[in-house]
């Protein structure tokens, strides 16, 4: 679809509500973060029948059961990353591209990684001039150690449990943000890789779209 000059006028109207009523007011505080947000046109990543709907703070149908995640989800994740000019970002969960751009805005590269064929598809055609992100097809807790070491591995969205082969693509001293799913709860987690090991920490409990392939081993009990 085709946007018009007053397509675009009310997006960004809406845009900068987001950025005022949703990032600004919720301790999304880095300001390289809200001007990127404010910049990046969330309806351009995301299906036709969704871009109306593109900067309501909830989470985005995108098909095939899965969702862009919520704004002010997406912007505490990449607040706690404190980013850094130079980082190289490894993203999983790249969805259809929005989380990406937005990165891209503010770090030298970004290896996004999506297991669903059509939302690489559209990750792809969205990001096709923006020369700092390649988006990778794979299973989403595989990550690309091709690319490895990272200096910030962000999970857009929340996971019951953080793989340590993801954590292993992270260079010594490598951040990551990521939302945790426990018994029905979200909260968003940071941490910081060392030689001595890795944890994270919750610092929020904001609602947080699930991604696939990162279930807990069921227990059984007797």
């Amino acid at each position: 679809m085709k946007l018009t000059a007053t397509d675009s006028d009310r997006f960004v109207t809406m845009r900068h509500a987001m950025v005022a009523s949703q990032l600004r007011t919720n301790a999304v505080s880095d300001p390289r973060v809200v001007a990127a947000m404010a910049r990046v046109p969330r309806e351009a990543f995301l299906p036709v029948e969704a871009q109306a709907i593109a900067y309501r703070d909830t989470a985005l149908p995108l098909g095939q059961g899965r969702f862009q995640n919520v704004p002010i989800a997406t912007g505490r994740l990449l607040t706690e990353a404190y980013l850094l000019p130079a980082d190289k970002v490894l993203l999983i969960g790249a969805a259809g591209g929005y989380t990406a751009a937005v990165l891209a805005e503010m770090v030298a590269s970004v290896v996004a990684v999506e297991n669903d064929a059509a939302l690489a598809g559209l990750a792809r055609e969205a990001l096709a001039d923006t020369a700092k992100v390649t988006v990778v097809e794979g299973p989403l807790e595989a990550g690309h150690a091709d690319g490895a070491p990272y200096d910030v591995l962000m999970i857009d969205g929340a996971v019951e449990q953080l793989p340590e082969s993801l954590v292993a693509q992270l260079r010594d001293g490598g951040r990551v943000v990521a939302g945790i799913a426990d018994r029905g709860i979200t909260r968003l987690a940071s941490g910081r890789k060392s030689e001595g090991g890795f944890a994270l920490l919750d610092f929020a409990d904001i609602d947080c779209v699930p991604l696939p392939g990162f279930a807990r081993a069921k227990t059984f009990t007797f």
